[in-house]
């Protein structure tokens, strides 16, 4: 059964002490505003700079470099290599640790025209797989499919920008053409970018062509301008970017130890060490939050040994008619309880708000794009700041409920 009469009290005690009680817990509410805020807001940058990665959180990009710099096998330094169709079947036969192999050719910056509207746009052969690692998404129609590769289809997939510069506002580019080269090819989607800054403008203004067609219509048969490969799951980037180079060395007779002809990027590295920032972030934020919480807490702490010292004569009186410490203990442990939740859980839910009205702002203005994107906090979180705070309520109370317990009725009686 709830002892209303408890209730009441506590009630009583705090509402002749209006502004005392409120400055208490809003210390205990700033602590965990802050918290809420601090981890939110990281959580929200942590989210905009990671979704840029797209599916290429462990990808590997590979290309073609410089000429070789070391001679070898009989043959001079100074060589140069292109990757090839027998290159891309000689890794799935040898490497199974990789999961997904993309092949890819680059055109660079090509005069696109239609009708009277022209301009120039970053032109690339591409593969399906392309579009589940890209940081892009489709806005309208679809992307290049198996079936494009495989018979040569002259279609594109562009960027926004180039759906601006080309079509009427509001027009629908599907099936509609546009020349490269004095070649014509058939638009089947429109993508927007997910990516950041320099990187959202130049996706806004890239066409994709079946990477066949590329290469058989643009002179480009003979070679491979890039491939991009992921591990399988639960793989490291790092080896098979290692077995994969050692592979395309061999069979282009390059040193092993020639670092020039065969570059690399491994984009899992750099993922890695963003998320480490991000968690140091997460820590430095509940170190700053936390301590807010413990100054707030030591000043209910503070407040509970006044309430002690003012309620001296009131807890003899229950003593000596025959109150247990347990109870005085209880007692004084409920009423900082009280101050502490009420005020924290009014923190936490004005935090959780806040970061919502932001993410709704923000959603409203980028669509869910820039630096900043989504900041939330996880239900775990916020039920380890619960947490935290109830043993911060009760570690600030044993002190005074302590001294409270140990009050000798007789001199409690005395004192005027």
């Amino acid at each position: 059964m709830v002892d209303v009469d408890k209730w009441q009290e506590i009630h009583d005690t705090l509402k002749r002490h209006k502004l005392r009680s409120a400055l208490t817990a809003f210390g205990v509410f700033w602590g965990i505003f802050m918290l809420v805020a601090l981890l939110g807001a990281g959580k929200g940058l942590e989210n905009g700079v990671l979704s840029g990665f797209g599916g290429m959180k462990n990808a590997v990009f590979i290309s073609a470099g410089g000429p070789t710099s070391v001679p070898y096998q009989g043959l001079s330094k100074g060589r140069s290599i292109n990757f090839n169709d027998d290159d891309i079947a000689a890794i799935r036969q040898h490497i199974d640790e990789v999961e997904l192999l993309v092949a890819g050719n680059d055109m660079g910056s090509q005069f696109v025209e239609r009708g009277t509207r022209n301009d120039s746009y970053l032109v690339s052969g591409v593969q399906p797989g392309l579009l589940q690692l890209r940081s892009e998404k489709l806005q309208q129609g679809r992307f290049v499919n198996s079936l494009d590769l495989r018979e040569r289809r002259k279609v594109a997939v562009i960027g926004t920008r180039v759906k601006e510069v080309l079509f009427d506002p509001g027009e629908n580019p599907l099936g509609q053409s546009i020349e490269i080269k004095g070649i014509f090819f058939t638009v089947v989607g429109v993508f927007a970018s997910r990516a950041r800054g320099n990187d959202s403008q130049r996706a806004a203004e890239q066409i994709y062509i079946p990477n066949s067609t590329l290469r058989y219509t643009f002179n480009q048969q003979d070679r491979i301008g890039r491939l991009i490969v992921t591990p399988e799951s639960g793989g490291r980037a790092e080896v098979i970017e290692q077995r994969v180079k050692a592979l395309l060395k061999e069979r282009h007779r390059v040193h092993p130890q020639d670092p020039a002809p065969i570059a690399t990027f491994n984009i899992q590295q750099r993922f890695e060490r963003m998320q480490a920032l991000f968690t140091g972030i997460a820590v430095f934020s509940w170190l700053v939050a936390v301590g807010t919480i413990i100054a707030g807490v030591i000043g209910v702490g503070n407040i509970m040994l006044i309430v002690v010292k003012e309620r001296t004569k009131e807890i003899g009186i229950r003593k000596a008619l025959g109150a247990t410490p347990a109870s005085i203990v209880a007692m004084i442990v409920q009423e900082s309880l009280v101050i502490t939740a009420v005020a924290g859980y009014g923190g936490l839910v004005v935090g959780v708000f806040l970061l919502e009205g932001i993410g709704a702002v923000l959603e409203g203005v980028t669509n869910g794009g820039g630096f900043f994107s989504h900041p939330e906090i996880s239900f775990e979180t916020a039920m380890t700041a619960i947490a935290v705070l109830i043993a911060a309520g009760v570690g600030a109370a044993l002190l005074p409920a302590s001294k409270a317990a140990r009050i000798d009725p007789v001199l409690a009686l005395q004192q005027e």
